[in-house]
């Protein structure tokens, strides 16, 4: 079955089936049983919808052991992603961010499949390496060509999937350019953020030569306001900031 919530803003009214029943039953049937659910959502901000319709909760669902979770940033990732969600015997939520919705792009009329744990390089550079997902793919790339005018040759991984994440492509991006931004729509306390940042200095500490940095939202309701808004959310000028403040550090 494939399952419409809204806004993910409102996982918590059904929050006992998603945590303890959806993400539990294969593990607790010892495997024997399947469950090929897709869960789609809406996240994120920018449409003037306030506190309760504009969040980025993807931290909380992948959070819980037995789902997946993708979060596409393209429509061609978009079909492709369902369509895997669909054919998986485990239940999958495909987050998708109510701005990129507007997005338009190639998209094969047949069916097709993007692998879920498999990330992407959006764009290849050098110097930096910036790790996303969802809209934020779109300003880090917005970004990056900004401080290609300055000389500053910037990586964009699009990671699609959140949980499981693939740490192989972060890694093998940060090996080349020694340096990583981490990016999400999310509140930045607490926020997915963590973890990846966690994940590459872990994996690839001997590679870096600067702390890694990252961007959220900050720890505060969405506000309402259009213009308050704009300034809460993480956008490219605030990626170009960081970026040449982390070249800075070294």
């Amino acid at each position: 079955p494939i399952i419409d919530i809204m806004f993910m803003d409102f996982m918590g009214e059904c929050m006992d089936e998603i945590a303890n029943q959806m993400a539990k039953m294969r593990y607790m049937f010892g495997g024997s049983a399947t469950l090929p659910i897709t869960v789609v959502t809406m996240s994120g901000g920018g449409m003037n919808m306030a506190a309760q319709h504009s969040q980025s909760l993807e931290a909380w669902i992948c959070h819980l052991p037995g789902l997946k979770v993708v979060a596409p940033a393209t429509p061609h990732d978009a079909k492709g992603l369902i369509i895997a969600a669909s054919r998986d015997d485990n239940p999958v939520f495909v987050v998708l961010n109510k701005l990129s919705l507007r997005n338009t792009g190639e998209v094969p009329e047949d069916s097709y499949e993007v692998p879920i744990g498999k990330a992407r390089t959006a764009r290849e550079g050098s110097d930096l390496t910036i790790v996303t997902y969802s809209r934020m793919v779109h300003e880090a790339t917005t970004a990056a060509e900004a401080l290609a005018e300055e000389g500053i040759d910037t990586e964009v991984i699009d990671l699609r999937s959140l949980q499981p994440m693939d740490t192989e492509a972060m890694v093998a991006s940060v090996q080349k350019t020694h340096r990583a931004i981490v990016v999400h729509e999310a509140v930045r306390f607490g926020g997915l953020g963590g973890e990846i940042a966690s994940q590459i200095q872990e994996l690839a500490f001997d590679y870096l030569d600067a702390p890694v940095a990252r961007i959220g939202a900050p720890f505060s309701p969405v506000p309402f306001a259009a213009n308050l808004e704009q300034a809460w959310l993480p956008n490219a000028p605030k990626i170009v900031a960081a970026a040449k403040e982390l070249l800075g550090s070294e």
